[in-house]
């Protein structure tokens, strides 16, 4: 199965593709710049893989949350492709895709952490900068096998953040942190810098593929995207459904 997915949601643009024999990857910073970069980036990576576009079977973005342009960007592209190709798409969360690559990192930076091999989970905190004082956020457990949302994707204050989190009686300075929003306010105290802080479409193919195989690939005019602030909407181009 070859799938292709794309990410332009945040400073980040960046492109992957999936097939039975290897993994392959195209991920660039480049503010401003995702709709001149994306579509070469995915000819790029296409040129890597060998693969033509008429051989993808399944087409995945970066549906937010993150800058409402990027996201926009990533979604008229996916459109377009989808159209031209026909092909079933899926949306993956730009959080979820911070979450899976923090894992990652933490399995790379502790393999002896005994707690977590014996079955504790860790939190996974997401952030990413929503500006106007909020952040995009949500919180994840990691058993070591995979990655689980903990409630839903919010835009909330750095405050309504820290109180979320004392309800749960998680210190966010105790839990794996990724994201552009922990350094982006004063209030999380988090000058350090992050290992994983913009999310990448090489992290969202595990969920991609997971709901590829649950049947969850529709038609591009059935998938949206999502800016979890209610005052943005998304139309579809003249005569695309």
């Amino acid at each position: 199965m070859n799938v292709l997915v794309i990410d332009t949601a945040t400073e980040a643009c960046s492109v992957a593709i999936h097939t039975p024999a290897a993994t392959f990857t195209d991920f660039a910073i480049c503010p401003q710049e995702h709709a001149v970069n994306i579509l070469p980036m995915v000819q790029k990576v296409l040129a890597q893989s060998g693969l033509k576009k008429a051989e993808l079977d399944f087409l995945g973005f970066g549906r937010g949350p993150g800058s409402f342009t990027g996201v926009r960007i990533a979604t008229g592209i996916i459109q377009g492709l989808a159209l031209g190709l026909d092909k079933k798409v899926v949306g993956i969360s730009t959080l979820e895709a911070l979450a899976q690559q923090a894992s990652n990192q933490y399995i790379a930076d502790n393999p002896e952490d005994m707690a977590f091999i014996k079955g504790t989970p860790v939190n996974i905190l997401c952030a990413i900068d929503a500006r106007m004082s909020e952040v995009y956020f949500a919180h994840y457990r990691f058993d070591g096998h995979s990655v689980e949302a903990v409630g839903h994707e919010e835009v909330l204050a750095p405050d309504e953040v820290l109180a979320r989190l004392a309800e749960q009686n998680i210190t966010h300075t105790k839990a794996v942190l990724a994201g552009t929003g922990w350094q982006a306010y004063a209030e999380f105290g988090i000058t350090a810098e992050l290992a994983v802080t913009l999310p990448s479409a090489e992290f969202m193919l595990p969920a991609a593929l997971s709901q590829i195989a649950a049947g969850k690939a529709l038609p591009i005019a059935e998938v949206q995207p999502e800016y979890v602030r209610d005052k943005v909407t998304w139309k579809k181009l003249p005569g695309r459904g």
